[in-house]
């Protein structure tokens, strides 16, 4: 079917006008980040007439940001860890075996989804208070209690979605494995999990994007010492002065990671989200 020459215009339109509405603050943030504070307090210029690389220099030093830098590393990485662990068998046992409680289980998991996260924050802050007042575990204001607090958001979804990938999975293999003389845990190891390797990256992503940018949680559940770079980067803003050509420069080194992880296994993720593991 050939394309009209006016559905051809409308797309270039469209595509042209969401790739400027894309583009246009990425390059005022980059902009914004190599020039001098007082010209970006100043009117904004397209074009900046003194560039200087020192607020990604002075950005080290205003706030701890190596500090937080690692907070977030480590919280964000251990929750997509333990997500996509737990996820992969909690997802298996659904999606292959039919026990009591099976239905409840899938539809509390989905349910979850429903509420918005702030009605979790008082709860779990009075939990972890207590907790810390009965046991002397201190949850409250640590990278691990953080890390429970965002399991109880990825780990609804990861469940969700793995049970339908891996529903998508012909049970053949799980059969074939079987007869090969492989038990269960063999057989989603070997067998299971490399074919649903698009998915497991897929719900990899999406733990580690939900923990990394996470705001709320971590304003009220951390310290000094514990604090992530979402909650990090309000540094910047003293009550004297917002330093905005250090906050674009420390926006732009925190988004590393994530746009070089993202475009490593953009590949997996998109055929995670969409494609299945179908034979």
């Amino acid at each position: 079917m050939r394309e009209s020459g006016w559905l051809r215009l409308t797309r270039v339109v469209v595509l042209s006008l969401l790739g400027l509405f894309t583009v246009v603050p990425v390059y005022a943030m980059i902009t914004s980040a190599v020039k001098p504070l007082r010209d970006v307090q100043g009117p904004f210029r397209w074009f900046p007439s003194h560039l200087t690389l020192r607020p990604f220099v002075d950005i080290w030093h205003t706030v701890p940001l190596g500090r937080y830098f690692l907070n977030s590393v480590l919280v964000a990485g251990a929750a997509m860890l333990f997500s996509v662990a737990v996820a992969i068998f909690a997802a298996y046992a659904v999606s292959r075996y039919r026990f009591r409680g099976r239905r409840l289980f899938t539809v509390t998991v989905l349910s979850t989804q429903m509420f918005p996260g702030i009605l979790f924050l008082l709860p779990l802050f009075l939990i972890y208070v207590n907790v810390g007042n009965l046991t002397g575990i201190e949850l409250y204001a640590s990278r691990t209690g953080l890390v429970i607090t965002y399991l109880t958001f990825s780990l609804p979804f990861s469940i969700w979605m793995l049970v339908g990938y891996f529903d998508s999975i012909p049970r053949g293999l799980d059969e074939s494995a079987q007869v090969d003389g492989a038990g269960p845990v063999r057989t989603l190891l070997q067998v299971i999990l490399p074919t649903a390797l698009p998915g497991i990256v897929a719900v990899a992503v999406y733990a580690f994007m939900t923990a990394w940018g996470e705001v709320l949680f971590a304003s009220v559940m951390t310290d000094e010492d514990s604090r992530t770079l979402a909650v990090g980067l309000q540094g910047y803003a003293t009550s004297n002065d917002v330093y905005w050509n250090q906050v674009m420069a420390a926006s732009l080194v925190v988004s590393v990671p994530i746009v070089a992880g993202f475009l490593l296994l953009q590949r997996h993720f998109v055929a995670g989200l969409t494609a299945g593991a179908v034979k």
